[in-house]
């Protein structure tokens, strides 16, 4: 709950625990068992956030973070506290927050699509769960495909490089080293997998723009992005691979901002052990490194698990607010567990952390953050302030209506078949016969089947919004294209605007034409600390 220009987190009958906005960039953990009440947390954060003016993003796991879109109401225990602890007077009130909806399989949600030339082999890799070995071989298909100015957008992209590379391995190795077969043949089972689990839809284009999740309403509320993950959550490797992909980009692409009086961004890294599992050294120390800059980029990153356990020490050395719920000590897996969580705190003398964790109620918490010094302030037990959203799933219906109103659905629902690989070689072999023998069986037969396809789809009608003889509106499209891609169409606020469906038009076009442009300079491409493109 945002009042007195503060975040109230929770209170108890002597004292209220404010979180300090310019400190909110320096991480946070929000830790517990199953049903203690972390998803409140999640979602009081999230609306102070968003009163605070700053953008947040936080995955749906089970549904009810939907909630945040809708007017919440009383109950005996909401109304209890309100009373109990005074939160009328401090400003609180029930109401619904700016929400876009967003989902990798474009079911519950604007699609999320990402190049696999975008993603780079290393978070690829962690993906398919490769060796050593594969991950090398998967390395060199990218490099390759760099050099040769083959953009790989999507998956039959990638299988038809592979097949490239291994087929025509004698003139590679020598600069790349050695191309097994076996190691290749791997990666393209595990692509197969892959497509089952949803690849075809994640791997594409229009590619995700985060700059997109970093907007706030026309009231000045950040806009609160929702990932929903209740299907997303059966694939783990690319849940977490996804979310690390955002956070690196994030890491990569936003300038430098100091210190400021706010975070421009709050990260909520929700199941953060998935992560973690099985991470090796070389990788977590990546993570480490992209944690303790981004704050520098006014980035705050708040990881959920159910215990501090779950995080690496480095990284949990980084967390300075700490929220922990209550944690069941039944086997001495969880006592050490519950051992753990209450070191991780500045001990109070008036109680036993440890003690204290194992008895919590649904609702209640243990809370430290730093104060205006840095300093972690000795942890207090409180009751965490209700949220003023609704507590809960919204209903389909009222999702649909807000997917379809927003202003990134004419952006993002269509998928896009820029120019990429196929399109690449078919060019090259058109005009330089010569080049056929170069060329894999497997890629010749996927381009005959482009070409088929492309004979066989009939002809776009032509837009009713822009007719012939209409020059003033076919201007003012074309002024559209250049705005957009100029960045004159965002508002300098960061606010959203409405759009005509001219300027959404115009924005698929830029966009169509920005995708061409970018495939012209994919060679000499940088790629940063997980091998995305920069």
């Amino acid at each position: 709950m945002y009042a007195e220009d503060k975040i109230l987190i929770g209170c108890n009958d002597n004292t209220n625990v404010f979180l300090s906005p310019k400190l909110a960039n320096r991480h946070g953990l929000i830790a517990g068992a199953t049903g203690t009440g972390k998803t409140v947390t999640l979602k009081v954060l999230a609306e102070s956030f968003s009163d605070l003016g700053v953008p947040v993003f936080m995955a749906d796991m089970k549904g009810d973070v939907s909630g945040l879109a809708k007017i919440g109401s009383g109950n005996d225990f909401i109304t209890k506290n309100r009373e109990r602890y005074g939160l009328d007077d401090k400003g609180f009130k029930f109401k619904e927050y700016p929400v876009e909806f967003w989902d990798l399989f474009g079911q519950k949600g604007i699609p999320i699509r990402v190049t696999l030339s975008e993603m780079g082999p290393v978070l690829l890799s962690k993906i398919l769960n490769l060796s050593e070995a594969q991950a090398g071989v998967l390395n060199i298909v990218f490099k390759v495909a760099d050099e040769k100015s083959l953009p790989i957008i999507d998956l039959k992209d990638l299988k038809s490089m592979i097949n490239h590379v291994v087929e025509n391995k004698d003139a590679y190795e020598g600069e790349y080293g050695a191309i097994a077969a076996k190691s290749a043949n791997t990666i393209l089972r595990s692509l197969i997998t892959l497509e089952d689990q949803g690849g075809n839809d994640f791997f594409g284009e229009p590619a995700l723009e985060l700059s997109d999740f970093i907007q706030v309403d026309d009231n000045g509320c950040g806009v609160i992005n929702i990932l929903d993950a209740q299907k997303l959550s059966l694939s783990p490797e690319i849940y977490s691979t996804f979310l690390l992909w955002m956070l690196s980009n994030l890491f990569e692409t936003l300038p430098e901002v100091g210190d400021m009086d706010k975070p421009k961004f709050v990260f909520f890294f929700d199941e953060a052990h998935l992560l973690f599992d099985d991470m090796s050294p070389e990788f977590g120390k990546k993570i480490e490194q992209i944690v303790r800059l981004i704050r520098s980029k006014g980035v705050g990153v708040y990881f959920i698990s159910q215990s501090p356990a779950d995080i690496p020490d480095d990284i949990l050395a980084q967390l300075g607010n700490r929220v922990q719920h209550a944690l069941h000590a039944y086997t001495p897996k969880d006592q050490k567990a519950v051992k753990v969580a209450a070191e991780t705190f500045r001990a109070n003398p008036d109680f036993n952390t440890a003690e204290v964790i194992s008895n919590l109620g649904i609702g209640q918490a243990l809370v430290s953050v730093l104060d205006e010094k840095g300093v972690p302030t000795v942890v207090e037990q409180v009751d965490i302030v209700p949220p003023q959203s609704h507590i809960g799933a919204i209903e389909d219906e009222l999702r649909a209506e807000l997917i379809n109103i927003s202003t990134l659905k004419s952006k993002y629902w269509d998928a896009l078949d820029s120019e990429s690989a196929y399109e690449l070689l078919l060019n090259k072999i058109d005009s330089n016969p010569e080049l056929e023998s170069e060329v894999p069986s497997e890629t010749k037969e996927a381009i005959e089947e482009v070409k088929a396809q492309q004979q066989e789809a009939p002809q776009a009608p032509q837009q009713p919004d822009v007719p012939q003889g209409a020059p003033q509106q076919q201007e003012s499209v074309l002024e559209g294209i250049l705005g957009t891609v100029l960045g004159g169409s965002q508002p300098a606020s960061g606010k959203r605007a409405k759009k005509s469906e001219a300027q959404k038009m115009a924005e698929k076009a830029a966009t169509q034409a920005m995708n061409t442009a970018a495939r012209e300079v994919t060679k000499g491409i940088m790629r940063g600390i997980f091998g995305q493109m920069k």
